[in-house]
């Protein structure tokens, strides 16, 4: 067992908490970069496979913690059958690709966080982070990154200078984890009807799953 990384409860912008008051950012930080995942987190992905049937994946959608977030989507205007959520999208790639292919022990972290509890996970390069992470609206004019304009009003996952990401959308070109990446922020997302025990099951998962690996 490895020690629970301690938790960050982001900023949330002021509209966007009084819209949406159940709506959070949890982050954690972990030493690790990206490379290829051992033995050892290959084997969960197989075993998780293995779990993952075409009735479960079927399913899947009816359970409490994915309906909230299909029911979240549908509040901030995105169909969640045109865009799936990402505990969806994870079982569509598992029912296409014939099992839960590893991409690196950054993304299977991130994967197994996600698929363990129904929670998204995401990650970033701590080096490309300023200040605290946090919830808000894109402003005018704001970017992903050169001709990756942001929509006025768009959620933005961002840190005290910058938008990061599209909240369940794309991130911006430089701050993914890479192989010179020394240290991880590990980031779940929080919606009405998703305990925060949850949450926090999310974050430990993903960051034990990195932690663990690098001793390997």
């Amino acid at each position: 067992m490895i020690d629970e990384p301690p938790l960050t409860t982001g900023y949330a912008a002021q509209e966007l908490a009084a819209e949406f008051p159940d709506l959070r950012l949890v982050y954690t930080v972990v030493d690790g970069a990206s490379r290829r995942s051992p033995e050892e987190v290959r084997e969960r992905l197989r075993v998780a496979s293995n779990r993952f049937t075409g009735a479960k994946a079927v399913a899947l959608r009816q359970q409490p913690i994915p309906w909230a977030y299909r029911v979240f989507f549908r509040h901030i205007g995105i169909d969640p059958d045109e865009q799936r959520t990402p505990i969806e999208a994870i079982a569509v790639e598992r029912m296409q690709a014939g099992g839960f292919r590893s991409h690196g022990v950054v993304q299977d972290a991130v994967l197994l966080g996600t698929l363990e509890t129904g929670v998204p996970v995401l990650a970033f390069d701590a080096a490309a982070i300023e200040g605290r992470l946090g919830l808000r609206l894109a402003a005018e004019g704001e970017e992903l990154g050169e001709f990756r304009p942001l929509a006025p009003g768009q959620i933005v996952i961002a840190d005290e200078r910058r938008p990061l990401a599209v909240l369940f959308g794309d991130l911006a070109t430089d701050v993914g984890v890479t192989k010179s990446t020394r240290s991880i922020v590990l980031v779940a997302i929080g919606v009405a009807g998703v305990p925060p025990v949850s949450v926090e099951e999310a974050l430990w998962t993903a960051a034990e799953t990195v932690v663990r690996s690098a001793d390997r």
